[in-house]
């Protein structure tokens, strides 16, 4: 089976009047199932209970977008039991079936891109753009699996021997638990899943406590091309419950999971110990924060630089972890490029994502009031020269804020806030820079504005995180282009989207037969 080669979904342009009446529409559509019920869907059957949790639009705080179960220890036992009797059967599935099964979801995705980006917009406050790439960036996983179903399935070859031939294949590993965030929820729950069920596993899902609605596209779409039932189960629940119970858990063979370093590392903790009756040590993908650094140097396309870090900073309210949350600025320009990133941060609007404005809601309560209380911090801490205040509305707004001349040891400068705060630093020269950015526990994005030959080269050696970017925000990453992923407090660095991630799914199995 060939396939052409992989190529990333081309993103809406909503400039078309037709797309904006597109989206639109999918947003009234979407509006008129508010207060959805959700079930939990093990082995295809839907089950209700009748403890439940709600997830509201943070652009509006009182509206009700769904009601999901919680679920319970009952549940969990129960689906992981369906997902091991359903991977007696899925891990023999050959390899161009399960192929042409993703193949036939992206085409469905495809399909219901306006709608599948209307719930994230309802549900997580993404404008259209930022709602839309998520979309986007899941038909990508499966059109990237697809190809790589293909390829792990020729194995790899050894080293001849006279007597003996020797195979190199890959298995299965068994039931996989997918705990995914609320900021890209349908992406990221996508491309942990789907890499496990592409490498011949079964899944057990826990969708974000925020957004369980969104994450029902995706079951249904997988549904539609033909998953057989078990092979994807989704049980909703807290993180304190479901999860942990998955997380330990002697059943399950593997976590996947995607979300803050304070739960990362304790899921990192729990998965280590051998629960009774566990015959092997799990397996563990902890993709945590970031504190990434944009570094402009005094050669740079100034223009290009601060454009590009606003967007970094800003961009989804600055709530992804491969976020600009620091801007570098080396001496020479520093005056001229804060001044210029400024009046640039004042120009963006604050209001509800389905008015598609640059800058929506924070995603609740709990993040509002975090946020907030970082403010108080970084006005200790530095020179507040834009917001530092809540905004009007009906939802969880606040004012898109910088603060100037930080410390590189403040707490803004070192702590991730996951909103719509800055901290800009100032560096001596670009070797300062780079140690700037180095400076903090965490390595996931970072973005290096210059001209110089060699300063791109010292940084490319230098600048110590998984994805680091030349004259380019730092967030964005494509699927297939930028493998993603951290070093250090960011996580296992597993690189979802890229070449190697199936490996973390799959075990090598060695088959040897001597002939004579």
């Amino acid at each position: 089976m060939a396939l052409p080669e992989f190529r990333n979904e081309p993103f809406t342009d909503f400039s078309a009047e037709a797309n904006q009446k597109l989206m639109r529409e999918a947003i009234a559509a979407v509006e008129a199932r508010m207060g959805l019920e959700l079930p939990a869907v093990v082995g295809g059957e839907r089950l209700h209970v009748p403890d439940r949790f709600e997830s509201r639009n943070p652009s509006k705080k009182e509206e009700v977008v769904a009601r999901a179960p919680l679920g319970s220890r009952e549940l969990v036992d129960r689906a992981v039991d369906v997902a091991w009797l359903a991977f007696r059967a899925w891990k023999r599935v050959p390899p161009e079936d399960k192929a042409a099964l993703f193949l036939r979801a992206a085409e469905l995705l495809r399909r219901r891109k306006f709608e599948a980006a209307a719930w994230m917009v309802l549900e997580v406050g993404k404008n259209w753009a930022e709602a839309d790439a998520d979309v986007a960036e899941a038909i990508d996983h499966l059109e990237y699996f697809a190809r790589e179903i293909l390829r792990y399935a020729e194995g790899k070859p050894t080293t001849p021997h006279p007597h003996e031939v020797s195979y190199y294949t890959y298995e299965p590993l068994g039931v996989v638990a997918v705990i995914p965030p609320w900021n890209f929820p349908l992406a990221i729950p996508m491309g942990m899943a789907l890499g496990a069920i592409a490498a011949g596993n079964t899944v057990v899902l826990k969708p974000s406590s925020d957004a369980p609605a969104t994450v029902y596209t995706f079951l249904e779409v997988m549904e539609q091309a033909g998953l057989p039932p078990g092979v994807l189960n989704l049980v909703p629940g807290s993180g304190s419950v479901v999860g942990d119970l998955l997380v330990t858990h002697p059943r399950v063979r593997m976590v996947a999971f995607t979300g803050s370093r304070e739960v990362g590392c304790r899921i990192y903790e729990q998965a280590a110990r051998v629960q009774p009756g566990q015959v092997w040590l799990k397996r563990v993908i902890a993709e945590m924060g970031g504190k990434n650094a944009v570094v402009v140097a005094e050669d740079a396309d100034l223009e290009e630089a601060v454009a590009a870090a606003v967007t970094s900073g800003y961009g989804y309210q600055g709530q992804k972890c491969s976020a600009g949350s620091r801007l570098v600025v080396t001496g020479p320009v520093y005056d001229r490029v804060v001044e210029a990133f400024v009046e640039r941060v004042r120009g963006l609007r604050v209001g509800p994502a389905k008015d598609n404005y640059p800058v929506g809601p924070v995603i609740n309560e709990r993040a509002y009031r975090t946020i907030l209380e970082y403010i108080e911090v970084g006005k200790r801490e530095g020179r507040l020269l834009c917001g530092g205040e809540p905004a009007d509305g009906e939802g969880y707004y606040i004012q898109p804020t910088v603060f100037a001349d930080v410390s590189p040891h403040a707490r803004i400068g070192q702590e991730e806030i996951f909103g719509p705060v800055v901290a800009v630093i100032r560096a001596r020269d670009f070797d300062h820079a780079l140690e700037i950015a180095n400076a903090t526990d965490y390595g996931l994005t970072g973005a290096v504005f210059t001209r110089d030959p060699d300063r791109i080269a010292k940084a490319r050696a230098e600048f110590h995180c998984g994805n680091l970017y030349i004259n380019r925000k730092c967030t964005g990453a494509l699927v297939g282009v930028h493998p993603f992923g951290g070093f250090n407090m960011s996580g296992t660095d597993a690189k979802v989207g890229g070449p190697d991630y199936l490996l973390w799914f799959l075990q090598p199995k060695v088959t040897s037969i001597k002939y004579r």
